[in-house]
């Protein structure tokens, strides 16, 4: 039994604070920038995790069960999408908190910032991605990532 003063959001207030000040190191506009496996533990605690790769990226190279996806940029053609916005209002209330994960965290830190500039109050990017940096071999899911952290994914 844990003690009375046992608080159980403290993995998700520690989260959110690491994922604070690499935000200010960082500059960055948004709520923060977080680590996949306390992306996790936020996402556990009920924040809303959108993954803003394409379709076929998220058949061929795998998903996150509990994710919602909204592409970032379309496929093919690597447009920006015009419905992104109005595609996270549909998923997510502005009000709670929302965290972003593409390949590597390029795309996700542009979702982020442009969320938190239409009104999203807390907004978090995922850094290394699903697939984390290239290796000196060029392969990703060696250096960083939600797969290579060992964290729930699945492949159709």
């Amino acid at each position: 039994m844990m003690p009375q003063s046992y608080n159980q959001h403290q993995p998700m207030n520690d989260a959110k604070r690491a994922a604070a000040e690499r935000a200010r190191k960082l500059g960055l506009s948004y709520a923060g920038a977080l680590l996949p496996g306390e992306a996790h533990e936020l996402m556990k605690a009920g924040a809303k995790l959108v993954d803003v790769r394409t379709k076929p990226e998220l058949l061929y190279v795998g998903s996150i069960p509990g994710a919602v996806t909204i592409e970032w940029q379309t496929y093919p053609g690597s447009r920006p999408n015009p419905e992104f916005l109005a595609e996270l209002a549909a998923l997510t209330k502005k009000d709670e908190p929302v965290m972003f994960i593409c390949r590597s965290g390029a795309r996700s830190h542009g979702a982020a910032e442009a969320a938190m500039r239409a009104g999203w109050r807390e907004t978090y990017n995922v850094l290394e991605g699903f697939e984390g940096d290239k290796d000196s071999e060029q392969h990703r899911n060696s250096v960083g990532g939600w797969r290579k952290a060992g964290l729930p994914w699945v492949q159709s």
